[in-house]
């Protein structure tokens, strides 16, 4: 077992890199007062909500409360665990930290049991990357790949290999290593017959294709066979490292040319990212055999505010497109949409037309969303006839129709009556009828949704006296020790927020262990995500530079006062309750209780006993 970095490593590296240029290399921020704001890279949004304070080091988003420090949004963002941000941000800073450390092992299985699955298969890329460049193995995948066009500093960038024609190449390479087989089995790089159980190897006779993680890992392989065969395309199945819905081929080499260009270019497959390189389209990156996510999309708006979505001609890759093109916009991207001419893929029409043509015919003409639906809607359809032609217009009109900004609206509507000589305002009128129909089915969707979320909307009314009272004492707590010790003494964790009185209880162990005020090593140490959150939103808050003794107890009494004020409450309706039986007497005895309560109450806010 190793030894843990040291708390004091940790500090220094957290003191010597600066949040803001952390968070910037993935999102542009702009400097707002004392804080930086951009677009949330955690979820889509327009308008900024992300916030970045300079001199507290944290981060935190007024939108999905997502929040923390340096290390948390390295956490977050990349998916890393603890040791693995700090080993990233030491790199930065130029400190020394020793690899062989414990560490709390990531979600979906042990840690050392993942990193064996990664070194197994980084192994094996150089081993087929060797087979291709530098053995007879390889030769004949080598003179495919120069008919394809793929250079050799393209296969280095790529590092592409080739498995040879053998059962257990890559079976035998593991066993001498040491590697459980089984392990291997599990990381999908060996398969098991059905009858004896014996293990070979899944690759054969193949051009590989490594497929690795955002850091540079490689954690799967994309298989084209050499010649004749089935399948002509075999993947890596999903496994504890691999997941094709959270994985972007090509991530980890487009993101400073995404970043810098500000622009993205999705393709349907790891072929087609690889001859976009070699035309110059290093801002490219791929699915893998599935739909766009959610989540893939997210990655792509960190770093990108434009996508250029490139998929094949056909039918499937058109629907594909549009399919694309509205998860990447829900997730808050720019979209155009590349037009392929008819049967070609992108890799086909590099192939047959060249990089050149490829950027200034494919790339550059992207098209808006919407001209690519109109387009799409035209296929198939003779708009001399005057039946077809009235039905291409009134599905272009019911797409408008659903176009959130009016200048568009207009745009397109303008667009289509002068291509069909039509009147605008009849135009107008009918979109508008769509939009109505649109909008009530919306509205309907909306009230339903609206019902099950009376919890979320009364998150988002004006908060009660004391909410704002804890609210205001924690923000304090977490700048000042002294105030910290004056709340513990006065209330100490009798908080009525339970993730009030839970971040108390961080505040109170971190000043317990000798801390100066320090916010981001505070956050540092929560390990509750409701309670980190709550901590991140309140440290984000300005607050004046001295707390009176007047105001603490204020917030002090407020915090106190809330559980009488209930009690108050409760006997109203024992009151009103005594009435409803004509128990006057009863009624009377607990109406005085109240005023007594209602005294001590007034009594207690002076100070009086």
């Amino acid at each position: 077992m190793g030894n843990r970095i040291p708390e004091e490593t940790i500090e220094k590296i957290r003191r010597t890199v600066d949040i803001v240029d952390i968070v910037s290399e993935y999102i542009p921020l702009k400097k707002q007062g004392r804080n930086y704001f951009g677009l949330c890279p955690f979820h889509g949004e327009k308008t900024p909500s992300f916030s970045v304070a300079p001199d507290k080091q944290i981060f935190h988003c007024f939108g999905c409360k997502a929040g923390g420090n340096v290390y948390t949004f390295l956490m977050d963002i990349e998916g890393w665990s603890f040791l693995e941000a700090v080993h990233h941000l030491a790199e930065k800073a130029g400190i020394d930290v020793p690899k062989n450390v414990d560490s709390q092992a990531p979600a979906g299985g042990n840690s050392k049991h993942l990193d064996t699955m990664k070194k197994m298969h980084g192994l094996l890329a150089k081993l087929y990357h060797y087979c291709l460049t530098e053995t007879d193995f390889g030769k004949d995948a080598l003179a495919y790949l120069d008919k394809r066009g793929i250079a050799k500093n393209t296969i280095e960038t790529f590092q592409i290999g080739f498995s040879p024609d053998s059962w257990e190449f890559s079976t035998s390479f593991l066993a001498r290593r040491g590697f459980s087989l089984d392990d291997a089995e599990k990381a999908g790089l060996l398969s098991k017959r059905n009858f004896d159980g014996k293990l070979f190897d899944r690759f054969r006779n193949r051009i590989m294709f490594p497929i690795q993680n955002a850091k540079g890992e490689t954690i799967a392989f994309g298989a084209r066979i050499l010649g004749k065969g089935e399948p002509k395309y075999l993947n890596s199945p999903e496994t504890p490292i691999f997941n094709k819905s959270k994985t972007l081929y090509g991530l980890h080499l487009a993101r400073s040319s995404i970043r810098s260009k500000r622009q993205a270019v999705l393709f349907e497959g790891y072929i087609d990212v690889i001859s976009a390189w070699k035309a110059g389209v290093t801002n490219a990156v791929a699915t893998l055999g599935t739909s766009l996510t959610e989540e893939q999309a997210k990655q792509i708006r960190r770093t990108a505010e434009t996508v250029v979505v490139c998929y094949d001609s056909d039918e499937a890759g058109v629907s594909a497109a549009l399919r694309a093109s509205e998860v990447l916009e829900s997730a808050g991207c720019y979209v155009k949409i590349a037009k392929m001419p008819d049967g070609y893929d992108p890799d086909d029409y590099i192939q047959t037309y060249g990089p050149k043509k490829f950027l200034g015919e494919v790339i550059a003409q992207a098209s808006t969303q919407m001209s690519f639906k109109m387009e799409t809607l035209r296929r198939g359809k003779n708009l001399l006839d005057e039946g077809e032609r009235i039905r291409y217009v009134e599905e272009v009109l019911q797409e408008i129709s659903r176009l959130p900004k009016a200048v568009e609206r207009d745009h397109y509507l303008r667009q289509l009556a002068d291509e069909f000589s039509l009147s605008l305002d009849a135009l107008k009128k009918q979109q508008f009828q769509y939009y109505l129909q649109s909008k009530r089915k919306m509205d309907k969707d909306f009230n339903m949704r609206n019902a099950k979320s009376e919890k979320s909307l009364a998150a988002n009314r004006l908060l009660p006296a004391y909410q704002n009272a804890e609210r205001l004492l924690l923000a304090h707590m977490m700048k000042s020790d002294e105030v910290a010790y004056k709340v513990r003494e006065a209330i100490g964790g009798s908080f009525n927020v339970e993730a009030h009185s839970a971040l108390a209880a961080y505040i109170y162990a971190f000043y317990e262990k000798g801390y100066l005020p320090n916010v981001s090593a505070l956050l540092e140490t929560i390990d509750d995500k409701q309670v980190l959150q709550t901590a991140s939103e309140l440290a984000i808050i300005e607050l004046n530079d001295e707390l009176s003794d007047e105001e603490l107890q204020d917030y002090i009494h407020s915090v106190e006062t809330y559980p009488k004020w209930l009690s108050i409450k409760e006997k109203v309706k024992e009151k009103n309750e005594a009435e409803r039986r004509n128990d006057f007497i009863a009624a009377a005895q607990i109406a005085k209780e109240i005023i007594e309560m209602k005294k001590a109450l007034k009594m207690d806010k002076h100070g009086l006993p």
